[in-house]
């Protein structure tokens, strides 16, 4: 059984604490349905020189000019515009679009052998509207054609779309036969056509640990505000070491099952109940002072839960073929310093210095605790109702 001893001065909750610490989850609130996710952009070479590109990005903010110099949509001065077409279903979106798709063409530029490829826009297919606090990943098509025994294919993407993902699939392949992460302020790309050259190992495996490290920070804000949570409770190195070891063992079985693709669970499942996680990691707190041995099983189950989660973006953006493995380890390895980034951070503002008083719980778990648990509660009905 749970201990249900709480301390009786929890209540004294300092007003200005609880104001600070809900002035820090508000905007967590509010990036977590706002967040920019990584345009991906797929070229299709075929072999009679035929030419196809998808590209899947948010068309809302694209088409609202809101591009990477924010890292969400209610930075931007244009916010009300992509709340508009947010709310749009998607034939009225097309319409309201019409002059964006118009020039993507343009602002996608491809060139082989150093020539503009003319393409022309084939369609888009835009999701249903669903909820609108969340960004909705539409598809654009285009075509055009090779020239004839072209040699190399470059994209240069416009400037706003800051971070994406480029594969390039030939000969009707359903495989990317070159994949690569284009960091922010990288501006182009260019690769040989028939049997295009993989990038150094340790060229990909700096952008997956970047990519793994910028999931978590800044991005990830549910798994940051699950490692709070575990930190809220036991704020020394020791017990947050055994917690913390049996989460990274149990996020790293299933992102590697997810994206072997030998288990596969709907994100609609999975996201509501990572938002659980949050939730019972920090009501626990408010109900025990100490930590109980059956904890770290309890959080290896919820790290299967987040690893879910993990595999669930990898998947979307893709692993390059014959570098699987150093991709892999090195997203993993880059949301390890992630945790590890947070934690440390915990320490130096709180946990360092104050642990060991005698109103550390009542002035920063219990509070602590409790915008956890609402946060978690957000979330949870969020990705429910």
């Amino acid at each position: 059984m749970f201990e249900t001893k709480i301390y009786r001065n929890s209540c004294k909750i300092p007003g200005l604490l609880i104001l600070w610490l809900l002035a820090i989850a508000w905007p967590a609130l509010q990036a977590q349905a706002h967040e920019l996710r990584p345009a991906i952009v797929s070229a299709h070479a075929g072999t009679d020189g035929t030419f196809r590109v998808e590209i899947s990005f948010n068309f809302e903010a694209y088409a609202a000019g809101i591009g990477a110099e924010h890292k969400d949509t209610g930075e931007s001065a244009n916010s009300g515009l992509y709340d508009e077409l947010r709310a749009l279903e998607p034939a009225a979106l097309e319409r309201r679009g019409t002059a964006a798709l118009a020039r993507l063409s343009e602002d996608y530029l491809f060139e082989a052998d150093g020539v503009p490829i003319a393409l022309r826009l084939t369609g888009i297919r835009i999701p249903a509207t669903g909820d609108t606090g969340l960004a909705r990943i539409s598809t654009a098509g285009l075509a055009g054609q090779l020239p004839p025994a072209a040699k190399t294919l470059k994209l240069t993407p416009p400037p706003e779309a800051g971070q994406l993902v480029f594969r390039l699939f030939e000969g009707g392949e359903d495989k990317p036969a070159y994949a690569k992460l284009l960091p922010e302020g990288q501006r182009e790309v260019e690769v040989a056509l028939s049997g295009p050259e993989a990038q150094p190992v340790w060229q990909t495996f700096a952008d997956y640990l970047r990519l793994g490290f910028q999931h978590i920070v800044p991005k990830g804000l549910d798994h940051i505000l699950f490692i709070v949570g575990l930190f809220l409770l036991a704020a020394r190195l020791r017990p947050l070491l055994w917690q913390v070891t049996s989460f990274t063992l149990a996020h790293s079985v299933t992102l590697f099952l997810g994206i072997a693709g030998i288990i596969s669970v709907p994100g609609y499942i999975v996201e509501p109940l990572i938002a659980a996680s949050i939730i019972y990691v920090a009501v626990e707190n408010l109900m025990t002072s100490r930590l109980h041995v059956w904890r770290p099983f309890v959080i290896f189950s919820f790290g299967l839960l987040h690893g879910l989660g993990f595999s669930g973006v990898l998947a979307e953006i893709g692993l390059p073929e014959g570098q699987f493995a150093a991709a892999l380890i090195a997203f993993n390895v880059g949301v390890e310093i992630g945790q590890i980034t947070v934690l440390g951070a915990c320490f130096l503002a709180v946990g360092y210095w104050f642990h060991a008083r005698s109103w550390y719980r009542s002035a920063v778990t219990v509070p602590g605790s409790l915008v956890v648990a609402a946060t978690g509660t957000f979330w949870f009905l969020e990705r429910t109702l």
